[in-house]
């Protein structure tokens, strides 16, 4: 084997190993990977280091291998934080046993923008949840999700978001449609995943909110927590919330029987849970259809004048009455998801460096409300 000069990993002429892959674990005497540590790497964390010299591993899988003892400093195992002196030999001497899989493939159809042997892009239905939450692979909760079709599409996904997220480097809500990055292996979703970090990842989205916005565009930056009396929502109110930022822009303004309705573009910086929900909901235009942020679940014709006068609950208490009259209730409008559509992405290509920009229409359901809204408006 050939050792390794200035701090660079040195591998078996077989090539770099796949430390997924469930072979045989060598022995200390037959390292798959030797680094020697530099007198300038003195004080660097050594899972640090490890990540810097090793661009094929994932961060998450470094630890694995730190925790299983599969890596050893100067032949003995080491804490991940322990900080380097410089001088000492790194030996890489098996693979991480991985625990099973908790998600399964399933054969459910995808709408797949793009592919290539490192990423996808994916155009998501609504109503479809990107992973499943905690449980074993039986749970019916862990069915349908879009990891599970993913995983009968491409097989292998990257492995860096854990056992139930495969492949996912970011999440859109389950009733949010539009397009989603997958990444197919390790080192792209680390790329992938430093370019969300520094804001480099280009995502515009459609949605649809009750009233109109003062101004053509505006900027709601608040930062954003969890709601500590209902913690299914997010809210703006609390003091332990992270920074967001989100752009908005009229493109549309609709004045129908059932209220005033503004369609946005909405550009943004950071990637909150809820965020775009959330912040518009703060300056007191909710998506339409998210009832979790303040939406009525329906719509109906004489809900404009009490709109105008700046009570959402008095649009709940409209919809209501008109769904006990049969013959109102022809008139009322429901949307069963709410109007928020992942229009565009743009990102740079973890491999090529090129620069992808993808766009998705608004779907069926969508534009059949919007020309609804549009008919009665014209009216």
């Amino acid at each position: 084997m050939k050792e390794t000069k200035r701090g660079r990993k040195s591998v078996q002429a077989a090539g770099t190993p796949q430390l997924a892959t469930a072979e045989p674990t060598p022995t200390p005497s037959d390292p798959l990977v030797r680094i020697d540590v530099l007198s300038e790497d003195a004080g660097v964390r050594l899972d640090q280091f490890l990540v810097s010299r090793l661009p094929e591993v994932s961060r998450v899988r470094v630890q694995q291998l730190l925790e299983q003892r599969k890596i050893l400093l100067n032949g003995s195992s080491a804490k991940p934080s322990l900080k380097l002196k410089g001088g000492e030999r790194i030996e890489i001497v098996g693979q991480v046993q991985p625990a099973p899989l908790r998600a399964v493939a399933e054969d459910i159809p995808l709408d797949v923008a793009y592919e290539d042997r490192d990423v996808a892009v994916i155009n998501k239905p609504a109503g479809m949840l990107v992973h499943a939450g905690a449980g074993t692979g039986d749970d019916p909760r862990n069915r349908g999700t879009l990891v599970n079709a993913l995983l009968h599409r491409f097989g292998a996904l990257s492995e860096a978001g854990g056992d139930l997220r495969p492949g996912i480097v970011h999440r859109l809500d389950k009733d949010t449609s539009g397009l989603l990055i997958v990444a197919k292996n390790d080192l792209a979703h680390r790329k992938l995943s430093e370019q969300f970090s520094g804001r480099e990842i280009g995502k515009r989205y459609l949605g649809l909110v009750h009233g109109w916005p003062k101004a053509e565009t505006g900027t709601v930056s608040a930062a954003i927590g969890r709601d500590r009396l209902h913690r299914m929502r997010m809210t703006t109110r609390g003091t332990q919330g992270r920074p967001a930022v989100s752009h908005y822009k009229v493109l549309e303004r609709i004045a129908s029987p059932y209220g005033r309705f503004a369609l946005l573009e909405v550009k943004i910086e950071t990637g909150r849970t809820h965020q775009i929900r959330v912040h518009l909901s703060s300056i007191g235009h909710p998506i339409v259809g998210d009832t979790l942020y303040g939406a009525p679940q329906a719509l109906s014709p004489h809900s404009l004048t009490r709109e105008l006068a700046g009570s959402p609950i008095s649009l709940r208490t409209e919809a209501k009455k008109a769904r006990s009259k049969p013959a109102a209730a022809e008139r009322v409008l429901a949307l069963p998801r709410n109007f928020l559509h992942s229009a565009e992405i743009e990102f740079t290509h973890p491999r090529t460096g090129r620069r992808l920009r993808f766009q998705a229409p608004l779907p069926a359901d969508l534009e059949q409300f919007l020309r609804r809204l549009r008919r009665s408006d014209s009216s």
